[in-house]
């Protein structure tokens, strides 16, 4: 039968493609966003207790004002360190969403047409575990980029290589077990959610059992949304731990744990929130647009092939 086979029919080559060219789009989009966010999170506080930004708009404008001299180079600025995020964004988002389909493909039975929702957590979670060999060293790039702190003019490139010829291959995966922790967690909620909320919109016209343009849009932007902000402290714990050098008087941390404790002590529960509203307006069109693209079948459209149902 044609739905028992359907992990038998599982087509890489289409998917990896969509997957990172989901992946490009995506981000462009959103990196702006994404970069007030990672500097709102590091932001040094004073022992006055004043911070150095007093929100989004106030970081953004910051950012804008300090950019240049130019509109041009005030632009770019906004683009700090996008270029390795851009780059390794096509395999992170290429392993990501082709795992999960991969995943839900292997874990479904056969006749059925839709997930339960703990193998739908276990396939996200899966696909989450595997996307962190190419999202650790693309975050930890990104963050030193973005923040400028250590890294002075040093391109992305060369910051890589530095960090390899000191630690070897693990100096690039400074912070892999709260990047683990953060991308697992995420996908285990992401993932379901969407599928879930997806299938509730109205169908596509062309046999494919897509939901419409506007239903998988708007499935992403819910589900990134609930998901980023459930992970934001898992996030924010990342995000300081992947800091390569720090600002002086500046918490060191030793895990997870240690960062938890350290920052709840210090700098209240609302530190483990810092960014949120940001990560928020980041994760949620990221992915409501990777998602949708990633739907859409560019690939299938140019290798002429027939889309595969979704599971």
């Amino acid at each position: 039968m044609a739905t028992s086979d359907a992990p038998k029919q599982f087509s890489y080559l289409p998917k990896i493609v969509n997957g990172g060219f989901a992946g490009i789009v995506g981000v462009t989009c959103v990196f702006p966003i994404d970069l007030v966010k990672t500097r709102l999170q590091n932001q040094r506080v004073e022992p006055s207790g004043k911070a150095q930004y007093s929100g989004i708009l106030d970081c953004a404008r910051q950012t804008w004002r300090n950019g240049g001299a130019t509109t041009f180079r005030k632009i770019g600025s906004l683009y700090s360190g996008s270029g390795v995020n851009i780059l390794l964004i096509t395999p992170e988002k290429a392993i990501k969403l082709v795992a999960n389909d991969f995943f839900r493909h292997t874990l479904s039975k056969p006749g059925e047409k839709k997930l339960s929702t703990i193998r739908g957590m276990i396939a996200g979670g899966a696909a989450g575990f595997c996307q962190v060999i190419v999202t650790t060293p693309m975050e930890l790039l990104k963050i030193q980029m973005q923040q400028g702190s250590g890294s002075g003019k040093m391109s992305a490139t060369k910051l890589a290589m530095n960090l390899v010829k000191e630690k070897g291959i693990a100096g690039l995966y400074r912070g892999l077990g709260s990047t683990l922790a953060r991308d697992v967690t995420f996908s285990v909620i992401y993932f379901p959610l969407f599928a879930k909320l997806d299938s509730m919109g109205p169908r596509k016209a062309d046999g494919s059992g897509d939901a419409v343009f506007y239903a998988s849009f708007l499935s992403g932007l819910a589900s990134g949304a609930s998901a980023s902000f459930c992970v934001t402290p898992l996030d924010v714990i990342k995000t300081r731990m992947q800091l390569i050098k720090n600002n002086p008087g500046d918490m060191k941390y030793n895990n997870i744990a240690d960062a938890f404790v350290k920052i709840l002590k210090h700098e209240g529960p609302k530190a483990l929130f810092k960014g949120a509203a940001c990560r928020m307006m980041v994760m949620a069109p990221l992915f409501g647009i990777a998602q949708t693209v990633y739907y859409i079948g560019v690939a299938e459209y140019f290798l002429g092939i027939k889309k595969a149902q979704h599971v």
